[in-house]
């Protein structure tokens, strides 16, 4: 099962084109994709998409690892508590873990402080006929760090640094130069937004103070960020409008609703690696001559 085009047109964001949050849904498609809203058993229509695309991601993570030609990077970007673990959880649940990474980012440590902004993401890059995930990516460098600019402070950046608007476009400019870079050795970029409401951020936020098996997920910091909600919003939509590129567009997912956020993710993954037209790798004369004389000492014991 695949994702209908019209899907897939309606969650990219178009290069050039402005993402236009405010005008996005924060739970459903323009394209109607699960049917009505009061159209019932619509989470079970979703569960099921679901558990067809990881299917899919199954047979096309072996076909990616086998050619050993690409590497597919997850970018999940989104305010707190849109279900960016969630998501990961449950459409990588199908795949071999031997083939995909998954990498947080949280507040850089000392020695990346002492690096550029790229760097610590760099170095984790998934390798050939691997899938690997950012949970938090480069981006909190033009998103955290622009509602806080207070942070540049301790970056060590070098005197006659660009500073405001001219440094989030040097960084934008950058990030694109990057990303361009990967594309053309390999890297194919699957880079997502979770599109959550304020409504829907309050309510998940409640029931992790109201729920004792929750009480691990809550963090104050979550709760003092949610006063800049506005200011995360100004942030990602100039972000996402500045590097949504050809070569890795980006996704605005409707997250209100976790059930159709997680198959839409699911879909947009398979949908991305179907593009591929990965095969299996052919054998060579050789390789099959080799194999036949394996076969038969096999059979001779």
């Amino acid at each position: 099962m695949k994702l209908h085009k019209r899907v897939i047109d309606d969650l990219m964001v178009a290069p050039g084109q402005k993402a236009a949050l405010e005008d996005r849904s924060t739970s459903m498609t323009k394209t109607g994709w699960l049917g009505p809203s009061d159209k019932p058993r619509r989470g079970d229509l979703a569960e099921q998409d679901l558990e067809d695309f990881k299917q899919d991601l199954a047979s096309a993570q072996e076909l990616l690892y086998a050619s050993d030609t690409y590497a597919v990077l997850v970018v999940l970007q989104a305010l707190d508590a849109a279900g960016k673990d969630g998501t990961i959880k449950h459409v990588m649940s199908g795949v071999n873990p031997q083939g995909c990474d998954v990498v947080g980012f949280k507040q850089p440590s000392a020695e990346e402080l002492g690096h550029d902004f790229l760097w610590r993401c760099e170095k984790v890059l998934p390798g050939r006929g691997r899938i690997g995930i950012f949970n938090r990516s480069y981006y909190e460098e033009v998103l955290v760090t622009r509602v806080h600019p207070d942070i540049l402070t301790n970056q060590h950046l070098p005197p006659g640094a660009a500073k405001g608007k001219k440094l989030w476009h040097q960084r934008y400019q950058d990030i694109k130069a990057f990303e361009h870079h990967l594309s053309r050795n390999g890297t194919v970029f699957v880079k997502v937004f979770l599109h959550v409401s304020k409504e829907e951020q309050k309510k998940r936020l409640l029931e992790r103070l109201d729920d004792p098996d929750k009480y691990w997920k809550f963090s104050a910091a979550d709760v003092a960020e949610r006063a800049y909600f506005e200011d995360y919003g100004d942030a990602y939509e100039a972000m996402i409008s500045a590097t949504s590129t050809a070569w890795a567009p980006w996704y605005v997912v409707p997250a209100d609703h976790k059930y159709a956020a997680r198959a839409l993710v699911g879909g947009i993954l398979s949908h991305v690696i179907d593009q591929l037209d990965l095969h299996v790798p052919e054998v060579d004369a050789e390789r099959l001559a080799a194999i036949d004389k394996a076969r038969a000492t096999l059979q001779a014991e």
